[in-house]
């Protein structure tokens, strides 16, 4: 997450080409004439020790041979000369580095060595950054810097292409060049040994003229730095990624449910979605999916109303829209007399709105005014089919007038070819995205769906709900300890225990070493009872017939026992056999069984799971994952997306399950995972929600060594960093009343509101610089809904229960390398003059320099006086006064 060092690679002025060449077809040749071609208003330096020009220029032996320290340094040697080539670089004060060249361990040839030569090279120069290796290069068309052995450089454009293969490149690149697309950045980043997605993505959020990123990603390093940078540019722009590889086979070995079902692609998905990530899965499709979310208005559901002069193009959109599990709207009785009104006798009545083949453009406009304006409808598609009595021209004009008049999306397919082309054009000239076939514009809507619903993510603030925990305080985080068993799995009973400790309601699993001592088991519980083989090396009981429900009494026990304990020597004489678990038999005929768990994901960390559970679990796949933490508005769209919703909701004649509990349960695990880095892998199935409660039947934990668990309080086991609970902190005020002061939170947003309510207008100018919302939901989302990561804010709590109310807050946005960061406080006018400014102020800067953050800067209204003495009292250093009389002070912390 630092783009440290970056400009000297992306924004270079002096270049050297190592390994430069005469030799055409060769990489240091091309690289070379592209640098020269491309119109690069910098200097080059060819680096060639066997020629004393290349290509006309003069060339130097070496890099300590050019006249001024070159900013970037291109590689273009053999890869066992890279090492050396890049030591000599670094000696040289050289920053930027793009290494071309391939044989480094990718694909299945060596290189594994040099790899790691080269990467302990170039450790010993701190602050030297590199693209590469293996890589197709850099171009910057806005600067003439085309650093790579392209065929050609495409036009400057706004958007910025990072991709991972470099023959993808070229592709994308010769189909640029036919498009007419041009590119702010157009970036390979190959090994990505040092510079990361993450990294890039920071430096192009600077530049104003990319107003969208695309991603080619084969494999991520570093996800939560690419986390974290995707969650920032996504909330102004919008990023859409081409995840190759996605059937990868990495789920055959897992001990768990989950550890099977929660697949490689299906983790990338659910961190795609965290970030606000738009995923594609066609090539073909993400520069038109960049340009569509680029110019297209976002709907606030997946409803869309078809509106067509064409029976069979209608049913063609509606089919596409349900494959692709969108909503056909509904229309609304008024909807329906307003289009009965002018619509011949003959329209379809329904939707799609089929407003038959002689429809001309005043129809086809009233139509889709009176569609736009129902309630129930989210998205209008406009199909034209090119007919003896339709203009396509004169529809595309009604459209646009329309379209201007709603802040929903329109949508248009203009079917055909020459005879519709000019209105095409028409329309997409103002900017509503128009497609030669239905399928491809319900596809088109589809992707505005899912870009809007990841935003939601983003901007959207969850209940305060209240939890529950079994225990509290030091019990709660106490490590779990590794069991015995040679894999780290605890038993039922154990397992049982650690969710326990979270306030998971669980059924008791009694451990008996012999018949007699299940019988009295049993009995102590009450019948009916449930017997389960208890041992450490068979994972699956049911697979071995380990098994059995519904015991009713004494004899019932003595013989499940004997069964189950010959069956499981049986069909596994390797195993250790313990005994049985005996539990008491839960009536499931009024409740649903899910499966919620976790496994540990070699590139994102923890990865959650919540689906239809029980012996069927994988057999269903009816499964969602997602990234934690997670909090009440997360867990509850893990639950809406199942195919078993319904189900929880009451279903015919069955009660709805208790659907709060169960999102309750979910957050409960997600606080365990974030608390026990341990944790390998997690199952619980069956968790059986009915009406009155929520229950954890069967339950499974894998314990890694200790040796591979990250360490405590470091979250380094999760790609999002969760809520700092380790920052809170209560202290007293003057009048000695009381204050928690702590990071704040999405659920605090209402708090905030009502904070912001009580401020004067001065108040509100002197931090916001003019007049703001204090109800605006945009702009307490963003200031509730923070990444802890790269800013912190810290508010101050006071009353309790129904009663707290935020009475100040104090905010640092630190730059993506946290080298420095901005500093701000508000203070409530109702708190004003009792201490609490200095109090917040103080524990601010205490928070940002726990977070590594080297200085604070804080701008200010040179008439905010309180503020400024305030400032001068903990340390901060003013400087003159900016022309616009505005105060700016700084503050080193390290």
């Amino acid at each position: 997450m630092s783009i440290h060092n970056l400009h000297k690679i992306l924004s270079p002025y002096r270049v050297a080409v190592i390994g430069a060449s005469h030799r055409v077809g060769s990489v240091g040749h091309a690289v070379f004439r592209n640098m020269l071609d491309s119109g690069f208003r910098g200097v080059v330096y060819p680096i060639n020790p066997k020629h004393e020009s290349v290509g006309g220029v003069q060339a130097y032996k070496d890099i300590f041979s050019v006249p001024q320290t070159p900013d970037l340094a291109v590689v273009c040697t053999p890869a066992h000369a890279v090492p050396g080539v890049v030591r000599q670089a670094g000696e040289a004060g050289v920053q930027g580095l793009l290494v071309l060249s391939a044989g480094f361990g990718e694909g299945s040839g060596g290189g594994v060595d040099l790899r790691e030569d080269l990467r302990s090279t170039m450790a010993q120069f701190p602050g030297m950054r590199m693209i590469g290796p293996n890589c197709l290069g850099v171009m910057v068309p806005g600067l003439g810097l085309n650093a790579t052995f392209g065929p050609a450089m495409p036009q400057a454009g706004s958007i910025a292409f990072i991709s991972q293969s470099g023959a993808l490149c070229t592709s994308v690149l010769d189909w640029a060049m036919d498009a007419g697309v041009g590119f702010s950045y157009f970036v390979s980043v190959g090994n990505i040994l040092d510079v990361t997605f993450g990294d890039l993505i920071d430096y192009v959020a600077q530049d104003p003229v990319t107003k969208s990123i695309i991603l080619y990603i084969e494999s991520m390093r570093d996800a939560r730095a690419f986390l974290s940078a995707a969650r920032a540019f996504s909330r102004n722009k919008p990023i859409i990624a081409y995840k190759a590889g996605r059937f990868a086979e990495s789920a055959a070995a897992a001990r768990s449910h989950t550890g099977a079902m929660a697949g490689e692609d299906a983790v990338y998905d659910a961190a795609f979605r965290r970030a606000g990530v738009e995923r594609v899965y066609e090539i073909g499709d993400m520069f038109e999916c960049a340009a569509l979310l680029r110019r297209g208005r976002r709907p606030s559901g997946d409803r869309l109303a078809i509106v067509t002069n064409a029976g069979g193009p209608g049913v063609v959109a509606t089919d596409a829209l349900l494959a692709r599990k969108g909503c056909l709207a509904k229309l609304n009785d008024a909807t329906t007399a307003k289009l009965n009104s002018f619509l011949p006798a003959d329209w379809s009545h329904g939707n799609p709105i089929d407003i038959l083949g002689d429809a001309s453009a005043e129809r086809y406009g009233q139509a889709c005014e009176a569609v736009l304006a129902d309630p129930g409808v989210d998205a209008v598609l406009a199909v034209l089919s090119p007919q003896a009595m339709t203009s396509p021209n004169d529809v595309a004009r009604a459209l646009i007038n329309v379209a201007s008049k709603s802040t929903k999306p329109v949508i248009a397919s203009w079917m055909g070819g020459p005879s519709v082309r000019e209105g095409a054009a028409m329309l997409e000239k103002s900017h509503i995205p128009t497609y030669r076939t239905p399928d491809e514009a319900v596809q088109a809507f589809m992707h505005l769906v899912a870009y809007a619903r990841n935003l939601e993510v983003l901007y959207d603030t969850p209940r305060d709900i209240p939890i529950e925990f079994g225990h509290n305080g030091k019990a709660r985080y106490a490590p779990i300890e590794r069991p015995k068993a040679e894999d780290g799995m605890l038993t039922e009973h154990e397992a049982k225990g650690v969710l326990a400790r979270y306030g998971f309601e669980v059924t008791e699993a009694v451990p008996a070493h012999s018949a007699s001592e299940a019988i009295t088991a049993a009995e102590k519980i009450g019948y009916p009872v449930v017997l389960k083989l208890h041992s450490p090396d068979i994972t699956h009981k049911r697979d071995v017939g380990g098994v059995k429900l519904n015991l009713k009494d004494s004899a019932g026990v003595r013989e499940a026992y004997s069964d189950i304990v010959s069956r499981a020597v049986k069909m596994r004489p390797d195993a250790k056999i313990d005994g049985v678990t005996v539990q008491p038999m839960i009536d499931t005929s009024a409740g649903v069984e899910l499966i919620i768990g976790a496994k540990r994901d070699p590139v994102f960390g923890m990865v959650m799971l919540v689906g239809a559970g029980g012996t069927l679990a994988e057999l269903m796949a009816d499964r969602t994952v997602e990234l934690p933490p997670l909090d009440e508005r997360l867990a509850r769209r893990m639950l809406e997306s199942l195919r078993i919703w319904p189900l929880l909701n009451g279903y015919r004649d069955s009660p709805p399950v208790n659907v709060d509990e169960l999102v309750h349960s979910i957050v409960r695990l997600s606080y365990l995972l974030a608390d026990h880095p341990e944790v390998a892998e997690l199952d619980i199935n069956p968790l059986l929600a009915t009406p009155t409660r929520v229950i954890a039947l069967d339950a499974r934990i894998r314990i890694q060594p200790p040796e591979q668990a990250a360490e405590p309080g470091t979250y380094a086991h999760l790609a999002i960093r969760p809520y700092p609970a380790a920052l809170e902190f209560r202290a007293n005020l003057k009048d000695g009343s009381d204050v928690l002061l702590r990071p704040i939170r999405p659920e605090d947003e209402p708090m905030w509101h009502d904070m912001l309510a009580s401020c004067s207008k001065e108040s509100m100018h002197f931090r916001f610089g003019g007049t703001v919302d204090p109800w605006s939901h945009r702009l307490g989302s963003r200031f509730c809904f923070i990444d802890y990561d790269r800013e912190m804010g810290i508010v101050a709590e006071v009353g309790s229960g129904e009663d707290r109310k935020l009475a100040g807050v104090g905010r640092v946005v630190g730059s993506s390398d946290l080298d420095s960061a901005e500093f701000a406080i508000l203070i409530a006018d109702p708190w004003q003059g009792k201490g609490l400014g200095r109090l917040l102020t103080e524990r601010t800067v205490e928070v940002a320099r726990k977070m590594k953050i080297k200085s604070l800067t804080a701008e200010m209204d040179s008439e905010n006086t309180r503020v400024v003495q305030l400032l001068r009292s903990v340390g901060f250093r003013f400087h003159a006064p900016k022309s616009d009389g505005r105060l700016s002070a700084q503050v080193t912390l390290a």
